[in-house]
């Protein structure tokens, strides 16, 4: 099992930039493939970015592409979302995720550990 605790969420105006963490416990964060949700307000959960295990495999969802860059660090168990240039739509609260495989994943029913969210508020 990993426990997953996000960080880095904040209120933004439009254009700036946030970076989100995502720290998991245990000795074998290097065997997770990782990945961003985000929620907004009255709207179910979606898909934001992958990364594989070792990472070096990325996907993203395509409002996202060109603003967000997700990556991973496994000496110090944490997955980075860097958002730039963000919009007011962004806002919500993300959620990272985690599934011990090799495989990259996108679906979020695939995914068995998740974190607690953290908000995101990108205002005009």
């Amino acid at each position: 099992q990993v426990q997953l605790v996000e960080s880095g969420g904040g209120l933004v105006q439009a254009g700036g930039s946030l970076r989100l963490s995502c720290t998991g416990s245990g000795r074998t964060f290097s065997d997770y493939a990782m990945g961003w949700f985000r929620q907004a307000p009255g709207k179910g959960r979606e898909f934001v970015a992958a990364i594989s295990w070792l990472g070096g495999e990325l996907y993203y969802e395509d409002s996202v592409k060109g603003r967000f860059t997700i990556s991973r660090d496994n000496a110090k168990n944490t997955v980075y979302l860097q958002m730039n240039r963000l919009k007011p739509e962004d806002t919500g609260v993300y959620y990272c995720a985690a599934r011990r495989t090799i495989a990259l994943i996108m679906e979020e029913r695939q995914y068995d550990f998740w974190g607690q969210g953290t908000q995101v508020t990108v205002s005009t």
